[in-house]
């Protein structure tokens, strides 16, 4: 039998910058999706971007919260304390919490709250001085996605945690960095190949997905994700550029409840015949009279 799918509802900044809403992104996820994670993320703005790109105006001003990008990121990140918070929420909600981190400062403060893993997205996971501090400082599990990333890339990546002893807790995602992206540039046999080059070396391989609809992360699992993380909001209307492509509450739900009825089907026999068709073999079975 497969193992159980570990399913991340990656709130990231969906909150809208509104603790109450964060707080609601967590308790739905929790107990009427009954996702096993919930994902944040970190940001230090000033670190990230140049003052050039932190002053410029929003590339998509209808999705904006400030007047330029450095506003609009500043109105939606959440400091520590606040992240604190949210994993009491967690804590609380029976559900695991979690935080993507950009920067290194980022990853410091998120460290000190000692997550039960941390998420390295696909744009900074060439942040190899990142990479090192975490492996350093931090011994929870690291998530790291790969999008955008050359195999040379990869290699790095794995090549650092396993210099560090540190490749056992290391969970690497095939991803397509777009949103949404169509359903020809997911590429799941990615994941084929992931688990050829890294399967005996890593903790275990996950899928990032920000396709539209939920069959891609099925089929994903099937293919040997133990990982599905999928973009989740209360409402995909909301202004924002993430919004769109996540998934409402029902569909996360129907999603989960797919992955586990899945992981229940993907099994041999356990014998020739299962005692179920016992009954239907009496029944049914031809006889030559």
């Amino acid at each position: 039998m497969f193992e159980k799918p570990f399913v991340i509802a990656e709130a990231g900044c969906n909150h809208k910058g509104d603790m109450e809403i964060a707080k609601q992104l967590i308790y739905v996820a929790a107990y009427y999706c009954h996702a096993d994670s919930i994902k944040f993320q970190k940001r230090n703005n000033r670190e990230l971007l140049s003052p050039e790109q932190y002053n410029a105006p929003h590339p998509n001003p209808a999705n904006s919260y400030g007047k330029t990008y450095g506003e609009h990121r500043e109105y939606l990140e959440f400091d520590v304390e606040q992240h604190k918070q949210l994993k009491e929420w967690c804590d609380d909600a029976g559900i695991v919490y979690a935080t993507s981190v950009w920067d290194m400062t980022s990853a410091k403060e998120i460290a000190s709250i000692s997550p039960v893993y941390i998420k390295i997205p696909s744009a900074c996971n060439n942040n190899f001085e990142m990479l090192q501090w975490l492996c350093d400082n931090y011994g929870g599990e690291v998530q790291i996605s790969f999008g955008m990333t050359t195999h040379a890339e990869e290699e790095q990546v794995v090549q650092l945690f396993e210099k560090n002893g540190r490749n056992k807790d290391l969970v690497v995602f095939a991803c397509t960095s777009g949103y949404p992206v169509p359903y020809e540039d997911v590429c799941l046999l990615e994941l084929k190949r992931l688990q050829e080059s890294y399967g005996s070396e890593v903790k275990a391989i996950g899928f990032s997905g920000h396709h539209l609809g939920t069959a891609v992360d099925v089929a994903a699992y099937a293919l040997g994700a133990r990982y599905i993380e999928r973009h989740y909001t209360l409402d995909k209307t909301w202004k924002g550029t993430d919004h769109a492509a996540s998934l409402e509450p029902d569909e996360l739900k129907g999603l989960i409840d797919d992955l586990r009825n899945v992981s229940l089907a993907m099994r041999r026999k356990s014998e020739e015949m299962l005692p179920i068709e016992l009954v239907q073999r009496d029944k049914l079975k031809y006889r030559k009279h």
